[in-house]
């Protein structure tokens, strides 16, 4: 094996390394994380990984002798830190223990994204006591598919084993009404008839668009003709949440909470025309299901600042619950949107949500993975912000490793 420079032999001494630690199989993601505390840059992932995957691959080829023979060749040269066991510590633990949760969309078949995003959440829930809540996240009718919600148990209840309660949020519209009522009343919040175009001009310089102005009671009279059927078309009116319209951020400027969208829903059909989007959906459901610890991906950090200025309009700022944001893992070659893997299905590209080609946790449970090592890989990986890119081979050789450990 050639050595060409200083760099190429970190790579094979933490390759020798991870392979030696666990039975002569090393794997990417351990070498690179060695790398990255070396001073590795992410800049460079794409350029090193290439001889990452070589060097692994003939490292694992070595008999067990030869890998510990070459490395005490490197013996004095790396950092012989000790991988971390188990997870990391919360901060703020309630003796009571945390309440924490996964919200799963119902619009298509769970796969292994969702697992890498929230398997941990379950591990913080059976590390400290509490709560772990499946809060279906169906409050958009025309994406929400009957089906799912059989599958989203049936995927939870093999993978979790620890879920206190599913909920539909769905179920809690009048409970979101409620809390939409409270912010008009608060004057945080407002109905908007302005087109989104003429909004959006006014918006981005920072200028109010005339609903603002109106005073509660106004604003009031003006949702009730959102919730009537003989009132407010849809596309008419949209109920905003009133923020900071100088904020830094175009985003975080009076974004909207409730729009009216007249599709039939799986589950509730025609009985609501309002519909709570995500953050006061997710607000209203956090506070009533006091939620102490939330791990989101990274993606979601304005909405959590949306859903911080929410729980702060109410009062209740304090019980916003603490919140780390996950990195991403970045797959190079792995179909992880459900509407592309529904859409394949029914094409006829593949068998169904079971077929082996697919990431699926139908597909994973009948190919023999185990809870376990969904678990071990989520342990493993702990809380990072940093992201990561993976190909398919890389990210099953690793969970191999995981499943079939004793």
């Amino acid at each position: 094996m050639k050595k060409e420079n200083k760099f190429d032999e970190k790579i094979l001494a933490y390759a020798l390394k991870n392979a030696i630690e666990h039975g002569g199989k090393a794997a990417v993601n351990s070498v690179l994380n060695s790398l990255f505390h070396e001073g590795l840059e992410k800049s460079r992932i794409k350029e090193v990984m290439p001889l990452i995957q070589k060097t692994i691959s003939e490292v694992n080829s070595m008999p067990a002798d030869k890998q510990k023979e070459k490395m005490e060749e490197f013996e004095k040269d790396i950092d012989h830190r000790k991988e971390r066991e188990g997870l990391p510590e919360l901060p703020d633990v309630p003796k009571t223990g945390v309440v924490m949760r996964f919200r799963p969309a119902p619009s298509g078949p769970m796969h292994v994204g969702h697992v890498i995003s929230n398997m941990i959440s379950s591990l913080f829930v059976k590390k400290y006591g509490g709560k772990f809540y499946i809060i279906i996240d169906d409050t958009n009718p025309e994406e929400a598919l009957k089906e799912s919600y059989k599958n989203i148990k049936e995927d939870c209840d093999w993978l979790f084993g620890n879920v206190h309660e599913y909920i539909n949020s769905s179920d809690r519209i009048n409970i979101h009404y409620k809390y939409a009522e409270e912010l008009i009343a608060k004057k945080f919040a407002y109905v908007c008839t302005c087109s989104s175009e003429e909004f959006k001009k006014l918006i981005d310089k920072s200028e109010p668009c005339p609903c603002r102005k109106l005073d509660a009671k106004e604003n009031l009279a003006r949702w009730k003709k959102m919730l009537d059927k003989k009132g407010y078309k849809q596309g008419e009116a949209v109920l905003r949440f009133k923020s900071d319209i100088n904020n830094p951020n175009p985003a975080m400027r009076d974004f909207p909470l409730a729009r009216i969208n007249e599709a039939s829903h799986p589950i509730q059909g025609k009985k609501y025309r309002v519909w709570p989007l995500m953050n006061l959906s997710v607000a209203s459901d956090d506070m009533d299901y006091g939620m102490t610890h939330v791990i989101r991906g990274k993606d979601h950090r304005d909405n959590a600042e949306r859903q911080k200025m929410i729980f702060r309009a109410l009062g209740k700022e304090k019980k916003f619950p603490w919140t780390f944001f996950m990195g991403r893992i970045k797959f190079t070659d792995l179909i992880l949107s459900k509407r592309k893997i529904s859409a394949a299905i029914e094409k006829g590209e593949f068998e169904g949500f079971e077929d082996a080609r697919l990431p699926t946790i139908a597909s994973l449970r009948k190919r023999g993975y185990r809870p376990e090592a969904f678990a071990k890989f989520a342990e493993f990986r702990g809380l990072t912000e940093v992201d990561k890119v993976m190909g398919q081979k890389d990210f099953f050789d690793e969970l191999d490793r995981f499943n079939n450990a004793e």
